[in-house]
């Protein structure tokens, strides 16, 4: 039944195309910006690259979240989604599709803006953009079912947007930190398995109560 939703996600994706650019195009204006407003010497923007790739990913995460269940919610599928199968099926296959469509996009993008921000300076053959990657890869499906249950939580405001800020970003923020802190770690060729690890400890714990949340938040704001 998930992948049945799950394809239906990716169907209803093609022909709103241009609400999945905007996050997209968003991370990598922020990016790009940082070289022109701070200094384009290579060892300024390398010591800044981790927190600034994060920091962007982080919000074009926050942007793309409208697009979880506004949609559907206003149009009445949601209700029916919900009355075919378990709010938990409809929450996960939500997730899987929002990071399918905007978490992974910002993972491949990523090793582009570590050559913009200088990332390898200094150090050729190092790990550092594959550190980058593998920090977001476990750190944006974890910002993704978050999202998930503040959009849930809220849907049925008529500013969820702002409510969902409000709700979410306390929970972000330790993401963010050990996010960064692994990229940073691997430039200053310390270890990072603890932080890769307290981020796999974040995702797993998310994977196992994002989706039921979510899914009762759904059946409450919908019923």
């Amino acid at each position: 039944m998930i992948l049945t939703l799950l394809k239906r996600e990716m169907k209803v994706a093609r022909r709103n195309w241009i609400g999945l650019a905007i996050p997209l195009l968003f991370f990598i204006i922020v990016v790009s910006l940082f070289p022109f407003a701070v200094s384009p010497e290579a060892p300024v923007l390398q010591k800044l690259a981790p927190g600034v790739i994060w920091v962007a990913a982080l919000l074009a995460m926050l942007l793309s979240l409208e697009q979880f269940y506004r949609s559907d919610y206003q149009d009445g599928s949601l209700e029916q989604l919900l009355l075919m199968s378990s709010p938990t099926s409809v929450a996960m296959s939500k997730i899987l599709a929002h990071w399918l469509l905007t978490g992974l996009p910002l993972v491949i993008l990523s090793p582009l803006l570590a050559v913009l921000m200088q990332i390898n300076y200094g150090s050729e053959g190092s790990p550092h953009t594959w550190v980058l990657m593998l920090s977001l890869v476990m750190g944006t499906p974890t910002l993704c079912l978050l999202g998930a249950v503040g959009m849930s939580l809220t849907l049925a405001a008529n500013r969820n947007g702002l409510l969902v800020s409000i709700l979410i970003i306390p929970l972000y923020v330790p993401i963010l930190i050990f996010g960064a802190s692994t990229v940073t770690a691997s430039l200053e060729n310390m270890r990072y398995n603890g932080e890769l690890a307290i981020l796999g400890a974040f995702l797993l714990i998310a994977i196992v109560f994002a989706p039921f949340a979510s899914g009762r938040a759904l059946k409450i704001s919908v019923g």
